[in-house]
């Protein structure tokens, strides 16, 4: 199915995979009081039958022996949980900072025991992890520490704040969330720790800073270093890198981040050295963008928060999955940081369902890739199990990701034929296409799926394979037109046949003043005073090149090939693309002919307009041209398309500069402040009619209600 009828077909589509999602059993896992979703890589959300179904809600039934009465059984829930950990023996140990203790269920959510290290009491813990000896690892945030107790629960270690001449004074140690690798070293996520997280040996002794983030420097920063005195300068507030939120560890020792306050890599996968592997380039990312967003949202337009991803978590299959504890959403990515899903519920504050979460602080997996959610304000843990559909979805991304594509075409084609717009699938199929040598077929899917690597490397194959059957016959078609023209000149010369007269088109005004455009190409200063002081252009030509070169620009938009241009495999408005142009064509004429007769400038609008019209000649003469040529191009001569495009780009800039200068007689100083002056009431008057019609809408909103109240009255 092509892009363009994914657009049509998009509603009913979508209303059709959501109602299934509801009614299908075993696939939508019937009904669950929360919506899943994707987002496509044109950024479209798309809806998806139920990744997890809710099972149970464990922790709510805590009974220990009465204080007052030992005989007797209190109930004890657990009062701001802030941490979850699950072992190897899916044992749930939660850290319940409320209480000051540790509480430890077994798989099937039946208290155990509680651990409160009487010897050394526990104050407001927030993180706790267990290592493949049973060996209990406890950030006692209050206490500002960490404990190492045995598996009987008795203290073993305190790790206090290390003394090292490499740690700042200014440094706070107050753990909050901590692993241990295989050689027993901790990492420790500090409240507030901008350095990343704390590495210690066995022994408590400081390593180094780990993973820390990097400080985001903004276009205004930049400004701001520039103008800025040094003393002005250091009483801006400092920009330090996002803290991290919370860590977790996989089977292979690769340790995983999350971080909030930060825009980009807000999850990180680092390996022993400190890289982040999923900052990697993409094999399907054109861009090669070293760094993702995290954190998705449904609706931008309408969601007033912004996604703070607070905790993490991988299962055995190396999936991951965040929580946002602003929006309530629940995110989860595949091992290379590639979306699969995000879901959440109206976690209404009246009451409590099974499945919705009210305010998840932790999130941790256990052997079965089951999903627990622990949910702070109810001080209970929500177990979710995966569906058909997620179960399916995990297994044919995993033959995916281990490069077994073949494999993964089977459970790949069913996941589509359950939802025809998840991109994950398109893509997988289309690997396992490309790796069968089925071209076509890649190609087509790579369209649909966005990727516009796979795409082009697809093409590639295809262009490849054709150079090689029709090479011979190329080779005979150039050969024999080479003679052929080589004869015609000789028989034209001997015939005495000298072509058409040029001074034909020269008797016609409008086709003189058209040929005129190519002038300017070659000799722009000469050109553009000749359409002021000589009459070179017309109403009619200017008009004419203007229209063309807003059909060209249309083309451009519309035509360019996929593997340089995304927007190509959707259906583009073309009336809006031409009215765009139009505008600011438009704008600017105005702009710069009133900023000429303020500054001197010695050219009448009818010199502007024309001028700016024969501007636009480039559009035409290299835009066309390079759209046709770049549907036989792939991204390995991306290279020389883009030298092309910001050519066409340059040259049409640099003609207008030569315009004002020819036509207003300046010099290159004063057209340079000029066209400054000009692009800044372009700004103003945009600025202007925004705030114009804002006001109309609004004006006629008031008297639409004067109206209505006295027609009542």
């Amino acid at each position: 199915m092509s892009a363009f009828k994914h657009k049509r077909l998009w509603l009913i589509q979508a209303a059709a995979v959501l109602i299934a999602a509801l009614l299908l059993p075993g696939i939508g896992a019937a009904y669950v009081p929360y919506a899943t979703n994707y987002k496509d890589s044109y950024d479209r959300l798309v809806w998806t039958q139920s990744a997890y179904y809710p099972v149970d809600v464990l922790g709510k039934e805590i009974y220990i022996p009465d204080p007052k009465n030992p005989g007797k059984m209190a109930y004890s829930p657990m009062q701001q949980p802030k941490d979850l950990f699950i072992d190897d023996k899916d044992q749930i140990y939660v850290a319940d900072a409320g209480n000051n203790r540790i509480v430890q269920l077994n798989e099937k959510g039946e208290l155990v025991r509680i651990i409160e290290v009487k010897e050394s009491p526990l104050k407001k813990p927030e993180g706790v992890f267990v290592d493949k000896n049973g060996i209990i690892y406890v950030a006692d945030t209050g206490n500002k520490r960490v404990v190492k107790l045995d598996s009987s629960g008795k203290l073993l270690k305190e790790y206090g704040r290390p003394k090292s001449k490499f740690l700042p004074e200014s440094f706070k140690y107050d753990p909050i969330k901590l692993v241990v690798d295989k050689r027993g070293f901790l990492y420790i996520a500090t409240l507030g720790g901008y350095q990343g997280l704390l590495q210690l040996d066995p022994d408590g002794n400081f390593q180094s800073f780990f993973g820390a983030n990097k400080t985001e420097f903004s276009v205004m920063d930049a400004i701001k270093r520039l103008l800025y005195t040094r003393e002005m300068y250091l009483r801006e507030i400092s920009k330090l890198p996002g803290s991290v939120a919370s860590v977790t560890i996989d089977q292979n020792g690769f340790i995983y981040t999350v971080t909030k306050d930060i825009e980009k890599a807000q999850v990180k996968k680092l390996n022993v050295a400190g890289k982040d592997l999923l900052t990697q380039k993409d094999e399907d990312n054109v861009d090669n963008e070293t760094q993702k967003v995290y954190g998705e949202v449904r609706f931008p337009g309408r969601e007033k928060l912004k996604p703070q991803l607070s905790d993490i978590a991988v299962d055995k299959d190396g999936n991951i999955t965040v929580i946002d504890s602003s929006m309530k959403y629940l995110n989860q990515y595949d091992a290379n940081g590639n979306l699969l899903f995000f879901w959440s519920g109206d976690a209404s504050p009246a009451a409590s369902k099974l499945g919705v979460i009210k305010s998840p602080s932790a999130v941790a997996n256990n052997s079965k890739n089951e999903l627990f959610i622990l949910d702070e304000e109810n001080g209970s843990i929500q177990m979710y199990r995966l569906s058909e559909f997620g179960a399916l979805v995990h297994k044919a991304n995993m033959l995916t990701q281990e490069g077994r594509y073949e494999e993964s075409e089977k459970p790949w084609r069913e996941v589509l034929r359950l939802n025809a717009y998840y991109t994950p699938a398109m893509l997988g199929l289309a690997k396992a296409a490309y790796k069968k040598g089925q071209y076509e077929e890649a190609r087509q899917l790579f369209l649909d799926a966005g990727m516009q690597q796979g795409y082009s490397d697809s093409y590639w194959q295809i262009r490849l394979k054709w150079f090689q059957k029709n090479f011979g016959t190329m080779m005979n078609i150039a050969i024999a037109a080479v003679i052929i023209i080589w004869l015609a000149k000789r028989i034209a010369r001997k015939l005495g046949f000298r072509g058409i007269r040029k001074d034909r088109a020269a008797s016609i005004p409008l086709l003189r003043q058209l040929k005129h455009a190519l002038y300017i190409i070659r000799h722009p200063l000469d050109g553009f005073s000749s359409i002021r002081y000589e009459g070179k252009g017309s109403l009619w030509s200017s008009l004419i090149l203007l229209i063309v070169a807003v059909i060209s620009y249309g083309i451009i938009q519309a035509f360019t090939s996929f593997s340089f241009n995304k927007k190509a495999a959707l259906e583009i408005n073309m009336v809006s693309v031409f009215m765009q142009f139009i505008v600011l064509w438009v704008g600017w004429v105005v702009s710069n002919y009133l900023i000429s007769t303020i500054y001197r400038g010695e050219g009448r609008f009818r010199d502007v307009a024309y001028g700016s019209a024969y501007a636009m000649v480039p559009f035409i003469l290299v835009g066309l041209p390079l759209t046709v040529i770049s549907n036989v191009m792939t991204l390995s001569e991306s290279a020389i398309f883009s030298f092309f495009h910001l050519a066409m780009l340059v040259w049409v800039g640099l003609l207008l500069f030569w315009k004002v200068q020819a036509t207003q007689n300046y010099s290159v100083g004063e057209t340079a402040m000029n066209i400054v002056l000009s692009l800044l009431t372009m700004t103003m008057l945009g600025v202007l009619i925004f705030i114009t019609f804002g006001l109309s809408s609004e004006m006629k909103d008031f008297f639409y209600s004067v109206y209505q109240e006295v027609t009542i009255r």
